[in-house]
């Protein structure tokens, strides 16, 4: 162990890294369909989509105002014209078009609280279908107007830019294959702590959501005392690092990482306290790596 950070490095800790998540998952029965199984032949997939947080350091809320949420799904022909006609199709996604296989999900529109979705806990965003023969590709997110935030105990706007309350998020390869399945689950990781940021007198929202599958991530979970060095915790893996915001009694849980090795760096923030550094943590997907209390000393 070894103490990190100057004062300038911990600042910069605090403004610009996110968090992550403790508890068991939240998920609303009254969406959710099949068990997860081989295809039974019926011609469509089931889709859940849930929205998990990795959460600010600075906001006490942030609530994002979610009027639509869609997938794409594309067939062999779709698949062929987007990878000639990148460039084209990517901003025709970003301005709404619903041509190339987009799929609209069942959701509840309404403004959400996404800090309530941290250390492990995640709420069902978005059911639906799609033709089990089409590839998952992105997911699409249409913002209504009504988003703002919690600061030193005063509410403010969140503000978007012009054309950018539509949010295009690409698929990568642990979605293949997503067709053999009755029932495909997967994860939306909202980054608030990284998508919002102060312009001149204005809290402007910038959305950074990373999708993720539980079966191909993994998770760091474990606990940090005393409560009064309100410590934060990192987890870095070269240049990825995801944090977390501990529970009350010190509980905190990393979740959707990457397999890997990594260190889980404990930055206290309040009364002196020495920063902690564990080395050499190895993450498996589809598995909790348990790291053993750690008590910070002043």
């Amino acid at each position: 162990m070894k103490t990190l950070f100057n004062a300038a490095q911990a600042r910069f800790v605090l403004l610009f890294v996110a968090s992550i998540t403790f508890g068991a998952c939240h998920k609303d029965l009254s969406l959710q369909g099949d068990d997860h199984g081989q295809h039974s032949g019926s011609g469509h997939t089931s889709v859940h989509v849930f929205l998990t947080d990795d959460p600010s350091l600075t906001f006490s809320n942030v609530f994002i105002d979610i009027q639509k949420v869609e997938i794409k799904a594309e067939d062999n022909d779709e698949i062929e014209h987007e990878h000639n006609n990148q460039g084209e199709v990517d901003d025709n996604d970003h301005h709404g078009s619903t041509s190339g296989g987009w799929v609209t999900l069942d959701i509840r529109p309404g403004v959400y609280d996404i800090l309530h979705f941290r250390n492990g806990l995640d709420t069902l965003l978005a059911a639906g279908e799609f033709a089990s023969a089409n590839e998952l590709r992105k997911v699409r997110i249409t913002l209504g107007s009504n988003n703002s935030v919690v600061f030193n105990g005063q509410t403010s706007p969140l503000f978007i830019k012009s054309n950018e309350n539509i949010i295009v998020i690409k698929l990568d390869d642990d979605f293949a294959g997503a067709g053999s399945l009755d029932q495909f689950d997967f994860s939306l990781d909202f980054d608030a702590g990284r998508s919002i940021r102060l312009h001149g007198d204005k809290f402007e929202l910038d959305a950074q959501i990373k999708p993720f599958r539980k079966e191909k991530a993994g998770s760091i979970e474990g606990r940090v005392l005393p409560a009064d060095a309100q410590a934060v915790v990192m987890a870095v893996n070269g240049t990825d690092t995801a944090t977390a915001k501990p529970e009350r009694e010190g509980e905190f849980k990393i979740v959707g990482l990457k397999e890997g090795t990594y260190s889980v760096i404990y930055h206290a923030t309040a009364n002196n306290y020495k920063d902690t550094v564990v080395q050499n943590v190895f993450v498996e997907k589809n598995d909790d790596a348990h790291v053993a209390t750690v008590t910070l000393q002043k």
